[in-house]
């Protein structure tokens, strides 16, 4: 096998027809770099695909004047603003939240907030507990130790001992100071009695794993510009490298390829020209999103698989949950330096994480702040207040909210649907020509009732803080990029895509390692789940890499 290593741009890629990767990986996120680290530190000979481009710590805005005015355009959250020729748009005519992520090395954690909670025990067990949704294949203390294994590979800040959870080791640094907004929150909460602690994020107080102590910048969600969130491309890629891996960028994967035994056997991918390029594979892992990966399974339908890769079950796309995100403004009369960083979370609670039957709808929310932001934001907050866009009066009303003020956001539990789900859409393509995906998300009678009942307990929390008003976002302006369950793992391949190693039940070595094989939602930031159960799968890859059958 003469397959190069290192990290190529799609142009320069060139392979010998004999040439053969261990494993192709498709995407190069949290799960895509998760899994290429450990299995090149495994002897495995790893390629992985990623459309996007390197970016580089100098390139992010957050330390500059721009920085508000850039999150509207090049560095939206939105790939139908952001518009650049290695995203991909999606029709979202039909979908109550648009979906948000970046196709980058690193994918979604360029522009995740990097919070850091796990699910709790109940997460996997909705059907049992509550008659609702499905259980996990798995549970709790399957990821127990893999959630272990990746705060120390992303390097989480953290305070142990929250009562919210099961026990867990010790984070690897001491958790973010809390400032003076996340006390004066936590004095409400205190007051009402309810739950609260340091939050943990993957955000470095100390040099680790690459990342440099965070200087409080306060855009976590844009970009890093000093190097201390845990964005995979600083934490994971350079070691993959080292090991052996293979990344090649601007490569735009267009189908999975299959032989006539129903094996995978690589991937079609153009390159920015549009030309086209091969890789073989003894083995094929999709991580690219749950919007993008439904996409490629469905792009790659063929004769022996008519409608799409591993969908013998027909729910390749189906059942997507995107976690409605409402948030709160508490203003207040002190100042409270709310422009300051992590955001990140500051504080986190969970006292109204589980189902109450009593409140009239199932599954709960986490909650947790995060500063307000700088002067434009706060133009946005007075906006949606009412006061006055324009003239004196918006600078009054900028004045009363800019560094008086705190966020708190509620992620709430999201119900699986077969009638929220992604599928290609006809018309709309990319700019390589192929077909865009097609989100049909209606959010749910539940979900209404939920942030409804959670914005009436915000609003005592935040009052009792002291908040002079509260102004309310029933939905977040940038929803928090959850994209879930549409290949879920099951036991039974008639009502799942993939097994729960992952591994896709039509097609035996095809999996699938990202946020797509969720079968519930959770109530809090997912990266932490998604990173663990891909750790978990590679174990497994490695452990039974003597019995996986490939092409010949």
């Amino acid at each position: 096998m003469t397959i190069k290593r290192g990290t190529y741009e799609a142009s320069e890629w060139t392979s010998e027809p004999d040439d053969r990767a261990d494993v192709l990986i498709i995407g190069s996120g949290a799960s895509g770099a998760t899994v290429a680290r450990h299995l090149s530190r495994a002897g495995m000979h790893v390629v992985c695909l990623e459309q996007g481009r390197w970016i580089n710590t100098h390139e992010f805005t957050g330390n500059r004047r721009e920085y508000e005015l850039s999150m509207f355009g090049p560095w939206s959250k939105n790939p139908n603003v952001r518009g650049l020729n290695e995203d991909y748009p999606c029709e979202v005519s039909d979908a109550d939240i648009v979906p948000v992520m970046y196709n980058a090395v690193g994918g979604g954690t360029v522009h995740y907030g990097a919070m850091w909670p796990r699910f709790r025990p109940s997460d996997f067990r909705l059907r049992s507990m509550h008659g609702v949704a499905d259980d996990w294949p798995i549970d709790w203390h399957d990821l127990w130790p893999h959630y272990n294994q990746n705060d120390q590979d992303f390097g989480c800040a953290g305070m142990p001992g929250d009562p919210a959870f099961p026990p867990m080791a010790t984070p690897p640094m001491p958790a973010h100071p809390i400032n003076d907004y996340g006390r004066t929150f936590a004095s409400g909460m205190n007051k009402m009695g309810w739950h609260w602690w340091p939050a943990p994020n993957a955000i470095a107080t100390r040099a680790i794993n690459g990342l440099v102590p965070c200087v409080r910048y306060g855009v976590c969600e844009s970009g890093c510009p000093n190097g201390s969130k845990a964005s995979v491309d600083i934490t994971h890629w350079p070691r993959a490298l080292r090991d052996g891996a293979t990344l090649v960028t601007h490569a735009r994967v267009s189908q999975i390829m299959t032989d006539h035994k129903g094996l995978a056997t690589g991937a079609i991918f153009l390159d920015a020209d549009g030309t086209e390029h091969r890789v073989r594979s003894n083995v094929v892992v999709v991580a690219a999103n749950g919007i993008g990966t439904p996409r490629l399974l469905l792009m790659s339908a063929n004769s022996m698989f008519p409608d799409g890769l591993a969908n013998s079950s027909g729910l390749v796309g189906r059942r997507l949950m995107l976690n409605p995100t409402p948030m709160q403004i508490g203003v207040y009369d002190e100042p409270l330096s709310s422009w300051q960083g992590p955001a990140g979370q500051n504080v986190h609670s969970f006292e109204f994480y589980e189902t109450d039957p009593d409140r009239g709808h199932v599954l709960g929310a986490s909650w947790g702040t995060m500063p307000s932001g700088g002067p434009f934001a706060a133009a946005q907050i007075a906006a949606q207040a009412g006061k006055p866009a324009h003239g004196e009066g918006l600078v009054d009303a900028v004045r009363e909210v800019l560094g008086h003020s705190l966020i708190l956001w509620m992620v709430t539990g999201d119900l699986p649907h077969e009638s929220n789900y992604v599928d290609l859409d006809p018309v709309l393509t990319d700019s390589s020509g192929l077909p865009a995906p097609r989100v049909h998300y209606r959010q749910d009678a539940n979900s209404d009732a939920l942030i409804r009942w959670h914005l009436d307990r915000g609003r005592e929390a935040l009052i009792a803080s002291g908040a002079t008003s509260v102004i309310d976002f029933p939905a977040m302006p940038d929803q928090p990029g959850h994209l879930l369950g549409t290949a879920r793992m099951g036991d039974d391949p008639s009502t799942s895509v993939v097994d729960r190693y992952g591994r896709s039940h039509d097609i035996s070595n095809l999996f699938v390692i990202d946020g797509s094989v969720f079968v519930t939602s959770g109530a809090v930031s997912v990266t932490s789940t998604i990173a663990a159960n891909a750790l978990r799968i590679a174990h497994h890859m490695v452990s039974t890499a003597a019995e996986q059958v490939v092409p010949a």
